[in-house]
């Protein structure tokens, strides 16, 4: 039987625990704890930046350049310092800036620095050796715009001569020429 000076320990437990918080809510309590949000917030936003800089970002294709190998509308990775510690090589696919107007677009490296490119009635020759691509459609043409049928050019010194993968519907090197290595963001994973 409970007399009337008796708490129950169901209450005395929730005033101790009650009376312990309050006691810990002083000033270096606050300090301490905005202290180490703040430092996982820092810590957040630096490895934002560093991962979305240096090791992978999403990136999403906008248009059919790239058909079939990509798909419009689609979302893949790209890799900002994947050239880092060697070149970009041949059918790499690459995002890269628009020479005409700034704007991010995707192409596959067809020819690198110092190297020759003919393209003759829809066949392509890189170094004088016909360019197998396996990842076209079966027996895709890849003409010259606004040319004759035939063109020869010579990549220059830290340049790259890209093509979209639809070379039927791709603004590419074909009419803005080779482009410069600084213009090259990254790898695209697929």
């Amino acid at each position: 039987m409970k007399t009337a000076t008796q708490q129950s320990p169901l209450a005395f437990t929730a005033y101790h625990l009650l009376s312990d918080y309050r006691s810990r809510l002083s000033w270096p309590w606050f300090i301490e704890r905005l202290s180490s949000l703040a430092a996982v917030v820092v810590f957040g936003t630096l490895s934002y930046f560093f991962v979305s800089h240096f090791i992978f970002q999403c990136l999403t294709v906008s248009g059919s350049s790239m058909y079939p190998t990509l798909m419009d509308k689609g979302i893949y990775w790209l890799s900002p310092g994947a050239y880092s510690k060697h070149a970009p090589q041949r059918t790499d696919i690459i995002a890269m800036k628009d020479p005409k107007d700034g704007e991010l677009i995707v192409k596959r490296i067809i020819a690198l620095p110092g190297e020759s490119i003919y393209l003759n009635h829809g066949v392509v020759y890189v170094n004088g050796q016909l360019l197998h691509e396996a990842y076209l459609r079966n027996k895709t043409p890849t003409y010259a715009y606004e040319k004759n049928e035939s063109e020869f050019l010579v990549v220059g010194k830290d340049k790259y001569f890209v093509m979209g993968d639809n070379r039927n519907n791709s603004c590419d090197s074909r009419t803005f020429g080779a482009i410069p290595r600084k213009s090259i963001l990254g790898k695209v994973a697929h």
